[in-house]
């Protein structure tokens, strides 16, 4: 690690966030301000506020999550927001999703390092793995694109009455606005943009919150899951 990318030490409301899970929260941030450099999963600018602008603005997203539900983290990344997720919510059963190799590898050491045993690491598309994953809960994802391509992507994936969490910036209120009809003909039945992380971080983390009805992803995804599906079955019977 460089002096340049020296990682602070955790700030207080790291203790107070992640509790008994503090030392794999600081174990993670260690592996993210090293092995994630190295493998180009974080810039090494960001190591200096590894705890602020990613670690705690991710697990923040946990005051919005119901208890023991079904997760997937689409395009998981370096694992944010799904791993601290995962550090400050036990309850939860989460898949990271992540279609690179080399994420995925750095994923499932995490994982098997921090010895969360309620995640598992899946390599893939959102479209690759709709109908071979079982329907979630809850979808979370972190501005890996535009909030209608990301809907395109995580809204097939939810269970019938789902919702999707996506951290989003400032300009959330207007990209949900000029998302809106694309939205509705995924099954979108409500959307809402929450502030979450008061006391801990600031500014707040900003969630669009993104609820389906009984046809998560609209008539045409569930003709394609329902496909899906009848093609699992044909294997297994072989």
């Amino acid at each position: 690690m460089t002096e340049e990318a020296a990682l602070p030490q955790a700030p207080e409301e790291a203790r107070a966030v992640f509790g008994e899970c503090f030392p794999e929260a600081v174990r993670y941030a260690e592996l993210l301000a090293d092995a994630g450099v190295e493998r180009g999963l974080i810039g090494p600018r960001e190591v200096p506020r590894l705890w602020e602008r990613h670690l705690l603005n991710c697990a923040v997203l946990s005051e919005v999550v119901p208890e023991g539900v079904t997760v997937c983290d689409v395009g998981s990344g370096a694992g944010l927001p799904g791993i601290p997720l995962a550090l400050v919510r036990p309850d939860l059963k989460i898949t990271l999703l992540e279609p690179l190799l080399r994420r995925t590898n750095f994923l499932q050491e995490v994982v098997e390092l921090l010895g969360l045993e309620h995640v598992t690491v899946v390599r893939g598309r959102a479209e690759e793995v709709l109908g071979k994953l079982p329907p979630v809960h809850v979808v979370t994802a972190r501005a890996v694109a535009p909030l209608d391509r990301l809907a395109g992507w995580g809204v097939p994936l939810l269970r019938p009455y789902g919702e999707m969490l996506a951290l989003k910036g400032d300009t959330a209120e207007e990209e949900l606005k000029s998302t809106r009809s694309a939205l509705s003909k995924l099954g979108v039945v409500e959307t809402e943009v929450l502030h979450v992380g008061e006391g801990v971080v600031d500014p707040l983390s900003t969630v669009v919150r993104v609820k389906v009805g009984e046809s998560p992803g609209g008539v045409r995804f569930a003709a394609k899951r329902a496909k899906a599906a009848r093609t699992g079955r044909t294997r297994r019977r072989r």
